[in-house]
């Protein structure tokens, strides 16, 4: 009776959707160098792994814990991270397709139609109004922006690229809409609260996650496009980077894994350029150094979360009072 006091977050899906794209980053790495291959599948399998676990646990959720998991889909934040389960099942899709096709293809059609779905369902609720400004952080980029972009590289590593535009077109208009408000509310408002600091993470994400979307749809050297998606990617690192120890004012906790897709996404782009590219000074330099970053913010939360689960702080207690919900 104890365990079913305790329930996964669905935000807890951040940890499938780093270790995933994780993984992915070494596939990219091994297209440049000659990567030991035992490395590359082990970094797959853990991703896999992961998503497989956190899916099994979330099931169990609405099982035994349904009434949480409701009020946990109409919470004013929490409800973006629902976002990160399609999300994660994309990805996964993608990194089983060479070795179990059969299933990373109905993967992806669960994918889509979730993440199509539960995009449509969550921003039109946020068109609804009557959210509070101070309720804004980098999550509302999950459900319109990270969905579309990641269904755009899922659908072009299957070969629907006509599909991938589509969705790469939904997540690029999305994210140039939000990133005002977004910064509007960091600007002109109250400060962030401390424990919400962290999801600030996701804002290096957008600009490298879509580069990566436009690469999928795209052949041949790397373009102007291309370059500017990285850049501005680059450029909210930095700034992450910078606001370190405003952020860290905030306990380590599981939200701070906000920050491993977007690095994760920008070591890729890297590596996938530098393919694209192998001649050019600039992308020999800079894809190694954002390879080792990436291994060293994956080491860092591993660790960081190893440590919660083994001080028995990891999981959290069920809600028993609704949280404030929009419509």
């Amino acid at each position: 009776m104890a365990q079913d006091r305790l329930y996964i977050p669905v935000s807890f899906f951040s940890m499938a959707v780093g270790t995933l794209a994780w993984g992915h980053s070494w596939q990219a790495a091994a297209q440049v160098w000659p990567l030991p291959a035992v490395l590359v599948d082990l970094a797959s399998g853990l991703g896999l792994a992961l998503w497989f676990v956190l899916l099994m646990a979330y099931a169990r959720k609405w099982w035994r814990q349904a009434d949480a998991a409701r009020l946990e889909l109409h919470h004013p934040v929490q409800s973006a991270m629902a976002a990160l389960l399609p999300v994660s099942t994309l990805l996964a899709a993608i990194t089983l397709k060479p070795l179990l096709p059969p299933v990373a293809w109905v993967l992806l059609g669960i994918g889509l139609s979730a993440q199509l779905a539960l995009g449509v369902w969550s921003v039109g609720r946020f068109w609804q109004g009557g959210r509070s400004p101070e309720s804004l952080n980098a999550s509302v980029y999950l459900p319109a922006v990270a969905q579309n972009f990641v269904a755009a590289t899922a659908a072009a590593s299957f070969g629907w690229t006509s599909l991938g535009s589509l969705f790469f077109g939904a997540g690029l208009f999305s994210w140039l809409a939000l990133e005002s408000l977004v910064l509007n509310r960091a600007a002109t408002l109250t400060p962030m609260d401390v424990a919400q600091r962290p999801v600030q993470g996701i804002q290096v994400a957008p600009a490298v996650v879509g580069g990566l979307s436009y690469l999928s749809l795209t052949s041949g050297p790397p373009d102007l496009m291309a370059h500017m998606l990285l850049g501005y990617g680059l450029y909210q690192a930095l700034l992450a980077a910078r606001l370190l120890p405003w952020t860290t004012e905030a306990a380590f906790a599981p939200s701070y894994w906000a920050f491993s897709f977007g690095m994760m996404a920008l070591a890729s782009m890297a590596l996938r350029i530098l393919a694209r590219a192998p001649d050019e000074t600039l992308w020999q330099l800079l894809a190694p150094a954002l390879f080792v970053v990436a291994n060293l913010v994956m080491a860092t939360l591993a660790w960081r979360t190893l440590a919660l689960a083994r001080e028995g702080r990891l999981l959290l207690p069920v809600v028993q009072t609704p949280p404030s919900a929009t419509k």
